[in-house]
């Protein structure tokens, strides 16, 4: 049996401002290509549907297109609520959805009841666990710790159970979004820390054939059974060397996994140059760049005049600038106290000038910060008299 697993569609989501949503819709239509083209019996949707749980009208009529789309080729899917999704509002008419063979598993208290798809090598179990925030599931799933661990562990004792009562040889797949020990983060992921953890061991999804896992916008494999899909767009430019892709996977007859990238189409490049602006503007290698997303990190020691104009008339499409000034090795290893220490406060206030603008405050500039400071002394003695 043939799986096209994905996850973090994020629909609705910008890139600093730059809409996406042609991005995802051509995405949508590759997937639904893909899904035709590569004989696939059922589709995988990990988590994170929606970029926030209100999302914009736009985003939910393409979420709603997809479905259709997807309804249409007689494919099962299987979609589980992610940290980003209301799991309730995603959940809406999950019921009468179900019978189209899109099925939304968005409610914790019914994730041990699978979807099964009949095969000439037997069923196949498909378990949705959505979501699970501990402090919100602790009680359905009398967990000992409000804890991902506690409360997934607790999710996958109740899988187990129901697999076990099951015709031997069913096969079964679970999906989950969660962040699991090993998987590498990047700067797009909502923190889902819970009680100071926020990784769950592999070893908690032992006893099934895949784990299709959505949270980690890097496609990456775990272990051979378990996998992150990624997200099919970039949405943070750590993602700058991400591969975007889907995992087309194949479940033979004893449960065996066999597993194959199907990369997405990229809207854009993304490159995150850095250097002195100059540098920037004259050197022929960054010729490459001209047409990607940029984040640029300048290292003057001074603030240029209006960089980001400087910096757009060469490459049109730059959307994030970064200040980090050049420094000796003497300023970088002193320390905050040190570096103030025998300074007065008026000048600390000219240091801070210097650094946002380049250049120190002029004599009648000094003159209004150290005005600004004896009236706030004076203010304070007057409070103390009272």
């Amino acid at each position: 049996m043939r799986f096209l697993h994905t996850s973090d569609w994020h629909l609705g989501r910008s890139f600093h401002r730059v809409s996406l949503l042609d991005a995802q819709r051509a995405f949508l239509d590759h997937l639904v290509a893909t899904v035709r083209s590569a004989d696939v019996d059922a589709v995988l949707v990990a988590g994170d549907v929606y970029d926030r749980a209100v999302p914009p009208l736009a985003a939910v009529e393409l979420f709603d297109d997809a479905l259709h789309r997807l309804a249409d080729l007689g494919v099962p899917t299987v979609m589980i609520s992610g940290n980003h999704d209301s799991a309730r509002r995603l959940g809406v008419g999950a019921g009468l959805i179900g019978r189209a063979g899109i099925h939304l598993r968005t409610d914790p208290a019914t994730c041990h009841r699978p979807v099964v798809l009949s095969h000439e090598h037997g069923d196949v179990a498909l378990y949705g666990l959505p979501y699970l925030e501990p402090v919100l599931v602790r009680e359905e799933f009398a967990a000992e710790r409000a804890d991902h661990v506690a409360v997934l562990g607790a999710a996958m004792d109740r899988v187990r159970a129901d697999l076990a009562a099951r015709p031997a040889g069913t096969r079964s797949v679970v999906l989950a979004h969660a962040f699991v020990t090993g998987g590498a983060a990047c700067d797009s992921e909502r923190d889902i820390t819970a009680g100071g953890v926020a990784a769950v061991p592999p070893e908690l999804f032992d006893g099934v054939d895949y784990v299709a896992l959505g949270h980690l916008h890097g496609c990456q494999t775990v272990a051979e059974r378990i996998r992150y899909s990624g997200s099919p767009l970039a949405y943070s430019f750590s993602e700058e060397h991400h591969r975007k892709s889907m995992w087309l996977v194949t479940l033979d007859g004893g449960g065996a996994v066999a597993a194959e990238r199907v990369d997405t189409p990229v809207p854009r490049p993304l490159a995150r140059l850095r250097g002195r602006l100059a540098d920037l503007l004259d050197d022929p290698a960054l010729e490459a760049h001209t047409g990607s997303w940029i984040e640029a990190t300048l290292t003057d020691p001074a603030r240029p005049h209006e960089p980001m104009a400087a910096l757009a008339r060469r490459f049109p499409h730059v959307l994030s600038l970064v200040f980090e000034p050049e420094r000796t090795e003497e300023d970088r290893l002193a320390s905050y106290a040190q570096r103030l220490r025998g300074r007065t406060d008026r000048q600390i206030a000219e240091d801070f000038v210097a650094h946002v603008r380049g250049e120190g405050p002029d004599a009648g500039e000094s003159a209004l910060l150290q005005d600004a400071f004896d009236a706030v002394g004076a203010d304070a003695v007057r409070k103390e008299a009272r």
